[in-house]
């Protein structure tokens, strides 16, 4: 029997029954088993440097998914309160993730909230779009939409000639979901931009320098990805870098 890549993926804290629990939405699972052929294995929210180091030394990639948390700001050097919800424990994580798969030389990406921690573990920071005018273009569906109106909020994108992503998805615009708040402010130093919105908001980056790659999207590929291409080709990547990283 062919063995599968393993594929870590972080979780959020959340309270259920009354307790902290480490949580994952289930889309992102069914997302790294079906279209990227790998084995998901959830990293518990509480583990610290010693035991995610232990965990991403086991494992052939890292998936950053996304979250309804916002970074804390003094994460990326920031003074400001922010704008909760917040969830120090997978700031923490991520962080450690992120650096230690880079180290060792494990595939790293992100979705979402997972690109925002990328950017900020490579020296970026992050801006809100609730902080300043509203925006001619939001990145988010108005205050009580429910699940489908969410993420059924779209907008176009431009993929950037000649990247990693061009490579994975081919030229050209794609439509995708936007649900955010949070976006890049300052790019991190040895990232690209891969993608960007028509308003100039940052929706993919890619690291120029590392031994195994790193790839996030701003967008939500997970939710329903075999409606469109172009997601389904971010998890079989996933999956490609993964089983080469595994070999």
């Amino acid at each position: 029997m062919t063995s599968k890549p393993l594929i870590a993926v972080i979780s959020c804290v959340r309270d259920v029954e009354g307790e902290a629990a480490s949580i994952v939405k289930k889309r992102y699972i069914e997302a790294v088993a079906t279209h990227a052929d790998g084995v998901p294995i959830i990293v518990p929210a509480w583990s610290d440097v010693p035991a995610v180091h232990a965990i991403v030394e086991r494992v052939d990639a890292i998936l950053l998914t996304g979250s309804n948390s916002n970074i804390e700001p003094q994460r990326y050097g920031e003074t400001i309160q922010g704008t909760p919800p917040f969830d120090t424990a997978r700031d923490g994580l991520a962080q450690d993730m992120i650096r230690t798969a880079i180290a060792i030389g494990k595939p790293v990406f992100g979705v979402c909230r997972g690109l925002q921690e990328i950017n900020v573990a490579f020296g970026g920071t992050l801006t809100d779009e609730r902080a300043g005018p509203v925006p001619a273009l939001s990145h988010h569906a108005p205050e009580g939409a429910d699940l489908e109106a969410m993420f059924g909020h779209t907008h176009a994108a431009q993929i950037a000639p000649g990247g990693l992503l061009s490579t994975i998805m081919g030229d050209g615009k794609v439509t995708i979901n936007s649900v955010h708040f949070q976006r890049v402010a300052r790019l991190g130093e040895g990232l690209q931009i891969e993608a960007r919105a028509p308003d100039g908001v940052v929706e993919a980056l890619s690291a120029v320098d590392t031994i195994a790659p790193v790839l996030s999207v701003q967008w939500h590929p997970e939710w329903r990805p075999a409606e469109r291409d172009h997601d389904l080709a971010f998890w079989r990547y996933l999956g490609q870098a993964a089983r080469a990283a595994m070999r």
